[in-house]
């Protein structure tokens, strides 16, 4: 039997268990003091790599936020589990002006492209400027739609497998609170992987190519390394722009056009190649 609990003030944290990232966001304010806090509603918001955007939740009373409007600049910080204390001592509320980094162990190190400080310990970092900010129809919350300008870890980390990575990082799983005072954290100190499967009708087609339509040769052999389940939904498309075009055979420009029209390039491919 199930019941149904009132959607009530923080049902987010409070009611709905919800895993996030936990991160400190690092900015400077219009005097360039240096400030810190603790953030979870992050996402991606464009996953295409040619412009690749992040979005952010804040209140419109925070530090954070009113910084961000200010400057246009800001560092996503992810800390380590080693680190908890030190993060949680960044949620403080603290007078304006004041660094909530003095009182952690947390080391400013200068960020490549953005003037806010990035944070030595963290071992995966992001800085961003602002592409656009909107304010919702509650008056006390805005969002931030923000331009990755640089991805940055610590050397070595780029060499290493996801699973090696993950670990190496150790980062804390926030959980939510109770009543904004007590946090619940979790560790990915136990790793599962489970590998995707193509589906049967991929399996029993192998090698098989379905197209309804005559290739070029050269044209085939550019989809033969793309994996059976996705050449399925990738044939489709560029079929479509041949007869659009009124073609007999589909040639090795309908593929690239086909790209083209799908914001695709090889990198895209390349990572299915891969298996990255």
């Amino acid at each position: 039997m199930k019941v149904e609990i009132p959607i009530r003030p923080f049902w987010y944290s409070d009611i709905w268990i919800f895993p996030k990232l936990i991160t400190i966001i690092t900015t400077l304010d219009k005097q360039g003091r240096v400030n810190a806090a603790p953030y979870s509603h992050i996402m991606q918001y464009d996953v295409m790599h040619k412009n690749p955007r992040m979005y952010l939740g804040f209140r419109l009373t925070s530090h954070t936020y009113e910084n961000i409007a200010a400057t246009g600049e800001f560092v996503i910080n992810c800390p380590p589990a080693d680190y908890l204390e030190d993060l949680m001592e960044t949620a403080v509320f603290h007078d304006e002006g004041v660094c909530e980094l003095d009182n952690t162990r947390f080391t400013q190190i200068p960020s490549l492209k953005v003037k806010p400080p990035s944070l030595e310990e963290c071992g995966q970092i992001m800085e961003c400027t602002v592409d656009q900010i909107y304010e919702l129809e509650h008056p006390r919350q805005g969002h931030v739609i923000a331009k990755i300008e640089a991805i940055v870890v610590d050397e070595g980390h780029e060499k290493m497998s996801r699973a090696e990575r993950i670990k190496a990082l150790n980062m804390p799983i926030g959980m939510g609170d109770e009543r904004r005072t007590d946090y619940f954290y979790t560790f990915a100190d136990r790793l599962v992987m489970h590998k995707l499967e193509d589906p049967p009708s991929a399996v029993a087609m192998g090698e098989k190519i379905p197209t309804t339509m005559e290739w070029d040769h050269d044209a085939l052999e550019a989809i033969k390394p793309i994996p059976p389940g996705v050449r399925k939904m990738i044939i489709p498309q560029v079929e479509d722009i041949a007869k659009r075009a009124s073609a007999k055979r589909v040639t090795n420009e309908h593929y690239l056009q086909m790209m083209k029209e799908s914001d695709m390039d090889e990198a895209i491919l390349e990572r299915f190649r891969s298996g990255g």
